[in-house]
Protein backbone atom coordinates (compact mmCIF):
# COMPACT_ATOMS: atom_id res chain seq x y z
CA UNK A 1 0.00 0.00 0.00
CA UNK A 2 2.97 2.10 0.84
CA UNK A 3 4.28 1.83 -2.14
CA UNK A 4 1.36 2.10 -4.28
CA UNK A 5 0.42 6.17 -2.35
CA UNK A 6 4.15 6.77 -3.15
CA UNK A 7 3.92 5.87 -7.17
CA UNK A 8 0.56 7.82 -7.11
CA UNK A 9 1.94 10.52 -5.44
CA UNK A 10 5.02 10.59 -7.73
CA UNK A 11 3.40 10.18 -10.71
CA UNK A 12 1.02 12.71 -10.04
CA UNK A 13 3.52 15.39 -9.27
CA UNK A 14 4.94 14.18 -12.47
CA UNK A 15 1.52 15.16 -14.06
CA UNK A 16 2.04 18.19 -12.67
CA UNK A 17 5.24 19.78 -13.42
CA UNK A 18 4.62 18.73 -16.91
CA UNK A 19 1.80 20.90 -17.06
CA UNK A 20 3.39 23.66 -15.55
CA UNK A 21 6.13 23.32 -18.27
CA UNK A 22 3.56 23.46 -20.76
CA UNK A 23 1.60 26.21 -20.03
CA UNK A 24 4.21 29.67 -20.94
CA UNK A 25 5.02 32.38 -18.30
CA UNK A 26 5.47 36.26 -19.43
CA UNK A 27 8.87 36.56 -17.95
CA UNK A 28 10.18 39.95 -16.46
CA UNK A 29 11.86 42.28 -19.42
CA UNK A 30 15.30 43.30 -18.38
CA UNK A 31 18.10 45.36 -19.64
CA UNK A 32 21.15 43.36 -20.19
CA UNK A 33 22.94 45.08 -17.56
CA UNK A 34 19.66 44.80 -14.98
CA UNK A 35 19.71 40.99 -16.08
CA UNK A 36 23.52 40.77 -15.21
CA UNK A 37 23.17 42.65 -11.42
CA UNK A 38 19.80 39.69 -11.01
CA UNK A 39 22.18 37.07 -11.56
CA UNK A 40 24.74 38.39 -9.78
CA UNK A 41 22.31 38.68 -6.70
CA UNK A 42 20.95 34.97 -7.50
CA UNK A 43 24.80 33.17 -7.40
CA UNK A 44 23.93 32.65 -3.72
CA UNK A 45 20.75 31.38 -3.76
CA UNK A 46 19.61 27.94 -4.22
CA UNK A 47 16.79 26.56 -4.05
CA UNK A 48 16.04 23.01 -2.25
CA UNK A 49 12.81 21.30 -4.22
CA UNK A 50 10.74 18.14 -4.66
CA UNK A 51 10.33 17.42 -9.09
CA UNK A 52 6.69 16.83 -8.27
CA UNK A 53 5.87 18.60 -5.50
CA UNK A 54 2.83 21.51 -6.46
CA UNK A 55 4.54 24.04 -3.72
CA UNK A 56 7.70 23.56 -5.91
CA UNK A 57 6.64 23.96 -8.76
CA UNK A 58 4.52 26.90 -7.81
CA UNK A 59 7.66 28.46 -6.65
CA UNK A 60 9.80 27.64 -9.67
CA UNK A 61 7.18 29.15 -11.90
CA UNK A 62 7.53 32.51 -9.90
CA UNK A 63 11.45 31.68 -10.47
CA UNK A 64 10.62 31.59 -14.32
CA UNK A 65 8.51 34.57 -14.61
CA UNK A 66 11.10 36.57 -12.75
CA UNK A 67 13.84 35.02 -14.99
CA UNK A 68 15.65 34.85 -12.23
CA UNK A 69 18.82 31.97 -12.62
CA UNK A 70 18.91 30.70 -9.01
CA UNK A 71 20.19 26.97 -8.55
CA UNK A 72 17.77 24.21 -8.04
CA UNK A 73 18.69 21.36 -5.28
CA UNK A 74 17.09 17.90 -5.56
CA UNK A 75 16.41 16.67 -2.25
CA UNK A 76 13.81 14.26 -2.64
CA UNK A 77 16.01 11.37 -2.78
CA UNK A 78 16.73 9.77 0.96
CA UNK A 79 20.23 10.29 2.02
CA UNK A 80 21.27 12.58 -1.11
CA UNK A 81 23.68 15.22 0.07
CA UNK A 82 21.37 18.13 -0.70
CA UNK A 83 18.35 16.56 1.95
CA UNK A 84 20.86 15.38 4.28
CA UNK A 85 22.04 19.25 4.27
CA UNK A 86 18.48 20.52 5.37
CA UNK A 87 17.53 17.94 7.50
CA UNK A 88 21.13 19.25 9.79
CA UNK A 89 21.31 23.07 8.70
CA UNK A 90 17.50 23.28 9.38
CA UNK A 91 16.44 20.56 11.91
CA UNK A 92 13.48 19.26 9.30
CA UNK A 93 13.13 18.20 5.50
CA UNK A 94 10.51 20.17 4.15
CA UNK A 95 10.20 22.07 0.50
CA UNK A 96 10.41 24.30 -1.19
CA UNK A 97 13.01 25.84 0.48
CA UNK A 98 15.14 28.74 -0.51
CA UNK A 99 18.56 29.05 0.77
CA UNK A 100 19.92 32.21 0.72
CA UNK A 101 23.78 32.83 1.09
CA UNK A 102 24.84 36.33 2.93
CA UNK A 103 28.71 36.47 3.45
CA UNK A 104 29.13 33.98 6.16
CA UNK A 105 25.49 34.04 7.37
CA UNK A 106 22.73 31.60 5.50
CA UNK A 107 19.20 32.10 6.02
CA UNK A 108 16.67 29.39 5.16
CA UNK A 109 13.14 30.31 3.99
CA UNK A 110 10.41 27.97 3.98
CA UNK A 111 7.27 28.48 2.54
CA UNK A 112 6.48 28.70 -1.27
CA UNK A 113 4.31 32.39 -1.02
CA UNK A 114 7.05 33.40 1.79
CA UNK A 115 9.44 32.50 -1.05
CA UNK A 116 7.78 34.12 -3.84
CA UNK A 117 6.98 37.33 -1.64
CA UNK A 118 11.35 37.36 -1.18
CA UNK A 119 11.78 36.91 -4.62
CA UNK A 120 9.30 39.64 -6.00
CA UNK A 121 10.05 41.88 -3.31
CA UNK A 122 13.94 42.02 -4.31
CA UNK A 123 13.93 40.87 -8.07
CA UNK A 124 9.85 41.63 -9.27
Amino acid sequence: MKFLLKGLRNGLGAIIAFISWLIPTSKVKRTSTQQKKADEQTINIELYQFFGCPFCVKTRRMIRRLNLNIVTRNAQTIGSEFRDEMQRETGKVQVPCLKIIKGDEVQWMFESNDISAYLNKHFG
